[in-house]
């Protein structure tokens, strides 16, 4: 019953939300981000003590700020995500601007695949779905949502566009295949990790336990590093930002994974500091910390590690 609610929902929402212009949107999902930002107190405590932690020398107020923008932001990623992938491919690109597509192309033509990483930052799924337009479609990195409907819906989205879902069972050998044929697979790097490819690497100078996923298959493969980030622009515009490939480690050593590994989290964390309003705050990104000499809204989803 649940199931069949939460999937009529935003069935509804995403019929009534594509019927409004963009700027009634943005407002809804704003209104959206803030009431859960004033009901859900866990999450709200998680996303204070985060830019706290993060940003100790900012004031308290300033902090707090963040902290409601960033719901504010979700509500809008949610309502977006539905009205975006209801545009047409010509409307897609008609309402984004490119910063470094060129550097795409230049790693596409090496013929050995291109793997694209970015966080929860900004509006990264609709990146995704422009770019199988603009350039070329690619393979996604995702979990499955516990709710099969809404997960089936999802997916539509996310492959509307020509993109196909990757899923955890058999992702390496899927992720390997699609590299190998010359094209592209983007996954997210922010998510705290249980799983033994979990490797520890500095985040805002605290241990984060990270995918290591990444930059094994990189230096497996030898396939371009692109960071990717999406910031909104006025008029309901986007920016999708193509940033300069993450160079490997020169030599092949012990720590190569964990140094390429942190590179990449460098990367991220340069956006973060930019717009810290655009990243999700509310996940308890930092958890259960190494040793201390370790170098160093919100759809439930399967194998998550418990509380997000």
């Amino acid at each position: 019953m649940r199931d069949a609610i939460e999937y009529w929902a935003v069935v509804t929402v995403r019929a009534i939300a594509c019927r409004l212009p963009d700027s009634m949107v943005s407002a809804w999902g704003t209104v959206i981000g803030l009431t859960f930002y004033g009901l859900d107190r866990a999450h709200r405590r998680v996303a204070l003590t985060n830019l706290e932690q993060c940003f100790p020398n900012r004031p308290a107020a300033e902090r707090q700020a963040i902290a409601r923008a960033t719901f504010a932001h979700f509500g809008q990623v949610l309502l977006k995500l539905l009205t975006f992938s209801a545009l047409s491919p010509e409307d897609m690109v008609a309402r984004a601007e490119y910063e470094g597509d060129e550097r795409v192309r230049l790693a596409y033509a090496k013929g050995k695949g291109v793997l694209f990483f970015t966080g929860h930052f900004g509006f990264w799924e609709c990146q995704a779905m422009a770019h199988a337009v603009a350039l070329r479609p690619i393979g996604v990195l995702a979990r499955a949502l516990d709710n099969a409907r809404l997960n089936e819906l999802l997916e539509q989205m996310r492959t509307g566009t020509g993109n196909h879902v990757i899923y955890r069972q058999g992702a390496v050998r899927r992720v390997l295949k699609t590299l190998a044929a010359g094209e592209g697979v983007a996954l997210l790097i922010d998510q705290h990790m249980h799983s033994p490819d979990a490797i520890w690497v500095s985040f805002f100078l605290r241990p984060a336990a990270t995918t290591s996923t990444l930059a094994a298959i990189a230096m497996r493969t030898g396939a371009a590093v692109i960071p990717v980030f999406a910031e909104p622009l006025p008029g309901g515009r986007y920016k999708f930002i193509y940033e300069s490939p993450v160079e490997p480690p020169k030599e092949d050593g012990p720590d190569a994974i964990r140094e390429f590994t942190q590179r990449c989290t460098d990367v991220l964390e340069m956006h973060v500091r930019r717009k810290p309003e655009l990243w999700l705050w509310m996940h308890r990104r930092w958890r259960d910390s190494p040793a201390p000499d370790t170098a160093g809204m919100f759809p439930r989803a399967k194998n998550e590690d418990g509380d997000s």
